[in-house]
């Protein structure tokens, strides 16, 4: 079992920009700090993604800023899970460097991108978190939002993980499940209410050194089962996970870790899937809405992306060995090959 959990608060680098305790954790333990990476800046990536699901089936929406050092990336995109439709757009900046300001925790702090296209704001109090964006060209149609997400849970997924090729890449990243969310998100003439007793939210935070050519596999997904928050977080193929998995069931608010997972994927992506792990903790076939895919390959470049929209149903077992019964449960679930 490769599952060496962090418990104690360090540096999360040495002196020389090594990754120091590779493993996973419940929060932050680790602390990040950009000015400890030995790495040209053009390496360093940083980022925050939100998902937001309206668990009633209507939509979901994905914001992103990001800074990936040599560009920024600014995005958003609109899932309507009833048409099996969506739309995405990005705003791309040169060479940020480092200046779009984002904070070296998820805890409290403020992030925030403007410009004559899109305005948004990731904005964290430390109690709760409010998501603003105004984007009027999307679409040709336009959208915005304000959208408020309270009630983090107790445990997050934060996995902390090197690569054996270079000493000095790392991947520092933390899973937030289960946000309760509530808001409004117009889309053109349409408006969506969320309700923050039936939808749900998640964070993607990262920050790190990546080797140039990658990829992973990832499924995400928020909501409740008879009235208890339930979550889960699936990864693997993403940099040296010898030290830990980043697979992780919540429910109500706790993490119950396992180890490995395998996406079964046909190569028509829109194809039912299963989703199992060896030790039958988490078993599920995932029956595709949608699938978000974008490719842009320019050589030097390339992103081949696939992140599709579903439904989970099968079982899930705690630590203590309930087992947790899914129908119908909306999540994601992604192939993702980068080379930048």
């Amino acid at each position: 079992m490769r599952n060496h959990q962090v418990v104690n608060s360090h540096d999360l680098l040495d002196k020389n920009g090594r990754l120091i305790e590779p493993g996973w954790s419940t929060s932050l333990v680790q602390k990040y700090d950009r000015t400890a990476i030995k790495k040209r800046k053009t390496r360093i990536k940083e980022w925050d993604y939100y998902y937001v699901m309206s668990n009633s089936g209507k939509f979901a929406l994905c914001l992103t800023i990001s800074d990936l050092g040599y560009l920024g990336m600014y995005s958003v995109s609109f899932v309507n899970l009833k048409d099996a439709t969506e739309h995405t757009e990005s705003v791309i900046t040169p060479f940020p460097f480092g200046k779009t300001g984002l904070p070296s925790t998820s805890v409290v702090g403020d992030v925030q991108f403007s410009n004559k296209k899109l305005s948004m704001k990731f904005k964290n109090d430390g109690t709760e978190r409010r998501l603003l964006m105004s984007y009027p060209t999307f679409d040709g149609k336009g959208i915005k939002c304000d959208i408020t997400l309270t009630d983090v849970p107790r445990d997050s997924m934060v996995i902390a993980t090197p690569w054996a090729e270079d000493e000095h890449a790392f991947y520092y990243n933390q899973k937030i499940n289960c946000l309760r969310a509530s808001g409004t998100v117009t889309y053109g003439d349409d408006t969506f209410t969320l309700d923050s007793n039936i939808d749900f939210a998640g964070l993607d935070w990262g920050r790190g050194v990546w080797t140039y050519n990658n990829f992973w596999f990832w499924s995400s997904g928020s909501g409740q089962i008879d009235g208890v928050p339930f979550g889960f977080n699936l990864g693997y193929g993403f940099g040296d996970t010898s030290a830990a998995s980043e697979n992780v069931i919540f429910y109500d608010g706790i993490a119950h870790k396992f180890d490995d997972i395998v996406f079964n994927i046909s190569d028509n992506y829109t194809d039912p899937w299963t989703i199992k792990s060896s030790d039958g903790r988490f078993d599920m076939d995932f029956v595709p809405i949608i699938d978000r895919n974008a490719l842009i390959d320019l050589k030097i470049i390339v992103t081949d992306q696939h992140q599709v929209f579903g439904k989970m149903s099968g079982t899930a077992v705690l630590d203590d060995g309930t087992k947790i019964e899914l129908k119908d449960f909306l999540c994601f679930a992604e192939k993702v090959h980068n080379k930048y």
